[in-house]
């Protein structure tokens, strides 16, 4: 479990980071206070490192949403394309235990588990696209409805002509300009 806690230096780096960019972009989270989000992060240290994980993987974390229901706020990867750091990967561990040549280094599902996130679904990413504009040149694999997985596909997402669109491809597939997009509710 050590390995998953932050230096004191970084976790103050980090925090500093988040709190920066969470006061930049007030309009995605209007109404909510650093204070709160701070004081919730400092009882989850193992959150600060998938937050971290986000970050050093290109992808921004921002809040996004607070859960009234559980007292959550939701981080969700809000870098303006998908995360550089998580590009070319396939859906699954499935997927990328199915190719026989030119496998890339790892699967979107299997990344977001060893980083303690998890994929954004269609009404996430949806979501998403209303707080801004994402994906206008990438796309980002999405978590994929069984029924569809269990017949070799996958789900990915991305925003062109000023609307969302949602693809399919084979969950093998994998391309350089596609990564995924996290959540991670703390």
């Amino acid at each position: 479990m050590s390995k998953k806690i932050l230096s004191p230096q970084h976790y103050k780096d980090l925090l500093n980071t988040l709190k920066n960019r969470f006061e930049k972009n007030m309009s995605r989270h209007k109404g909510l206070q650093w204070s709160s989000v701070q004081a919730r992060l400092e009882k989850q240290p193992e959150k600060m490192w998938s937050l971290n994980e986000m970050e050093i993987t290109g992808g921004e974390p921002d809040v996004v949403a607070f859960d009234k229901n559980n007292g959550e706020y939701v981080f969700y990867d809000c870098s303006a394309e998908s995360p550089a750091g998580r590009r070319s990967c396939c859906y699954d561990n499935q997927a990328l235990q199915s190719r026989k040549e030119h496998k890339p280094k790892y699967s979107a599902v299997g990344k977001a588990i060893e980083m303690g996130i998890e994929l954004l679904t269609e009404e996430q990413y949806r979501e998403l696209q209303q707080l801004g504009i994402f994906d206008t040149k990438t796309s980002s694999w999405i978590k994929t409805p069984e029924n569809i997985r269990k017949l070799g596909g996958a789900v990915f997402a991305d925003f062109r002509y000023g609307q969302v669109f949602i693809y399919h491809n084979g969950a093998e597939s994998y391309y350089a300009s596609r990564a995924f997009r996290g959540a991670l509710p703390v």
